[in-house]
């Protein structure tokens, strides 16, 4: 049978199930019999026996407290798990994994950028490990992930200004390729706020790197699960 956990308390290991048939079913942590934490809202699959629910399955894909559920976070104090930290965004990520996860990104995408034709389509696959590290960062941080968006937001907005501004200065100055070729100052001063703000934008992205790869675990357990270091 399929139902939906109303309750869990972690301390005293028992909760309660609304089952699809319209009761509630009872059950402690023993009949857990899946890896993900259980949490409010969650559905589940379980074996009914009287009041009591047995054998709980947590559906893969639910919502937990902790992420979500099929997919449970690396426990606090192990080593480095390559597969939940570059692959899932639930839970959090201390900050030496952190490090580990960024400079395999780093190494691999320095590889493949001389790489033609594929080179491009790794890159673009690697924003998705890239991301993943951050948000267990930030979620490590008790911060949300969402704030990933920050630098990625700062760059598309730099590419956007920067982009008409050359497309201003282009066609204000009559639009004659010419003209910069005999005038270096003309030239500078159409490339010039593009390299500027390009800068701003990787000074930017510089600081928030070392915003969450330098910023210590939030102590204890916050909304994302256990502190990584069991502390």
């Amino acid at each position: 049978m399929r139902g939906e956990i109303l309750s869990y308390d972690s301390t005293a290991g028992a909760g309660l199930i609304s089952g699809d048939d319209g009761a509630r079913y009872s059950f402690t942590t023993e009949a857990l019999k899946s890896p993900a934490v259980p949490a409010a809202g969650v559905r589940v699959d379980f074996v009914p026996e009287g009041e009591i629910a047995t054998q709980i399955l947590i559906l893969a894909g639910a919502p937990t407290s902790t992420g979500v559920a099929g997919v449970a976070p690396i426990p606090a104090g192990t080593g480095f798990d390559f597969k939940y930290a570059l692959f899932h965004f639930n839970g959090r990520l201390r900050r030496s994994h952190f490090w580990i996860g960024f400079l395999i990104v780093f190494a691999v995408s320095v590889v493949f950028f001389w790489v033609p034709f594929l080179g491009g389509f790794i890159l673009l696959a690697l924003i998705w490990p890239n991301l993943a590290i951050s948000v267990k960062r930030l979620h490590d941080m008790g911060r949300t992930g969402w704030l990933v968006l920050v630098p990625f937001g700062v760059n598309i907005a730099v590419s956007i200004v920067s982009f008409a501004l050359m497309i201003g200065n282009f066609i204000s100055s009559g639009g004659s390729p010419e003209f910069y070729e005999d005038n270096p100052a003309a030239a500078l001063a159409l490339v010039g706020p593009t390299f500027a703000l390009s800068g701003v934008a990787f000074l930017i992205s510089i600081a928030f790197l070392l915003w969450i790869g330098l910023t210590d675990s939030q102590p204890g357990e916050n909304r994302y699960g256990p502190n990584p270091k069991g502390l």
